[in-house]
């Protein structure tokens, strides 16, 4: 089976600035819940990432992540925030 990922085109969509604050909120809110899915499989701290015993150094507090790994989750949130953005929703504080 061969199979063509087609994400929908957010190329068009620009995030607000007024969006920083919740975009670093939400990016410590994945990454929270990542480290939560991990340590309920068995994960733990370990300096290197190693599957077979099930360590991996992004163990930590988001704070304490490099930034490449922030990055990584920002990114994760601007996808989904674009695409909501796109799909007609309004994102918006009350």
């Amino acid at each position: 089976m061969k199979y063509t990922p087609k994400p929908i085109n957010t190329d068009d969509i620009q995030i607000s600035d007024s969006l920083t604050d919740l975009i670093e909120i939400l990016a410590k809110d994945v990454h929270e819940k990542w480290a939560l899915g991990r340590m309920a499989d068995g994960w733990q701290y370990g300096a290197e990432r190693d599957d077979q015993n099930k360590l991996h150094p992004c163990l930590v507090p988001y704070e304490e992540l490099p930034e490449s790994e922030k990055e990584y989750d920002r990114n994760t949130v601007k996808v989904t925030l674009k695409l909501v953005q796109k799909l007609g929703y309004e994102i918006r504080k009350k």
